[in-house]
């Protein structure tokens, strides 16, 4: 494989780097066909143009499976924050024309869908019956990685819990999530009296933790991690098997709840809001970032009140 000189790094084919992203989002050469409208060898020769111009291997591919190779994972990583800046960049050409058009990246967590305060669809709704040109990208990813992205330019405008938002960036709290503790019907504290639910006693049991939660002690409990997540699904997940402890919206567990699959554990004090805001880098956002802003606000039933 050849080694390309750095400058020419910046002159790379846009249309192979879109090849790649399509492989990677389908996991395999093979998968991503259909997606892009090539034969498997078209796709083969376009991913070795693809490397040898970069000079590195990006993917491991054959029997064994496709895999990222760690410098595949960097420039991925890197290639998804050059696609959010030429989505501004494309936005605010249309701005400059007085147009809604081009691309809108979005981000947010986990579990929104059940949020009863907060009507996202009904938000995407609007925006489109307002911008019907504008084509949205949505992603779920955790707090760290939204807060990452949009200092990057991967992201325009993000959802997400923060206590303080990432610096150049502006705000408007949008409403505030109530968090309880909870565990499956496989777990031992599941029958048990809540008056025997001392803190002392929730300390001891394994904790479902998020990776990007600081160890501190929550709600005066010093929870002891031994599993992590980054989303909600995954949390939902480790509690349902009956092993763990831990914090879940309450509108997210609530079904489970009246199934009977999950408890909440002395809800009358282990419990915390987290609040969630809009958040967008602070460099004169396009039209459609503010429509996008403005229709999430207008879906916003909180009156900022806990869930």
């Amino acid at each position: 494989m050849s080694t390309a000189p750095a400058s020419a790094i910046a002159d790379v084919d846009l249309r192979l780097l879109r090849v790649f992203s399509a492989i990677v989002q389908a996991n395999g050469f093979s998968a991503a066909e259909e997606a892009l409208g090539m034969t498997q060898a078209t796709i083969s020769v376009h991913m070795r143009n693809l490397e040898d111009r970069l000079g590195v291997r990006l993917c491991e591919r054959g029997r064994g499976g496709f895999f990222l190779t760690e410098a595949g994972r960097q420039v991925h990583s890197a290639m998804l924050d050059l696609f959010g800046s030429l989505q501004r960049f494309h936005g605010a050409v249309a701005d400059a024309r007085g147009e809604l058009t081009g691309d809108l990246a979005f981000g947010t967590v986990d579990a929104m869908t059940t949020n009863g305060k907060l009507s996202l669809d009904r938000a995407m709704a609007a925006f489109n019956a307002r911008a019907p040109r504008v084509r949205l990208f949505i992603d779920i990813a955790s707090p760290q990685d939204l807060a990452r992205g949009l200092l990057t330019g991967r992201y325009q405008l993000a959802l997400m819990p923060t206590d303080q938002p990432p610096a150049r960036m502006e705000s408007v709290e949008v409403f505030r999530e109530r968090q309880n503790l909870y565990c499956g019907r496989g777990h031992p504290l599941f029958g048990v009296a809540g008056a025997d639910l001392t803190d002392d006693r929730l300390a001891l049991q394994p904790f479902a933790g998020r990776s990007y939660m600081a160890e501190a002690a929550r709600c005066g409990i010093a929870f002891e991690k031994q599993a992590v997540t980054a989303h909600m699904e995954g949390t939902l997940l480790l509690l349902l098997s009956g092993a763990y402890v831990g914090f879940l919206p309450d509108h997210f567990a609530a079904p489970h709840e009246a199934v009977g699959r999950l408890r909440a554990l002395a809800a009358d004090r282990v419990s915390f809001n987290d609040t969630f805001h809009i958040v967008w880098p602070r460099s004169r956002p396009t039209r459609a970032v503010e429509l996008l802003v403005e229709t999430i606000m207008a879906a916003n039933q909180s009156g900022l009140s806990a869930c």
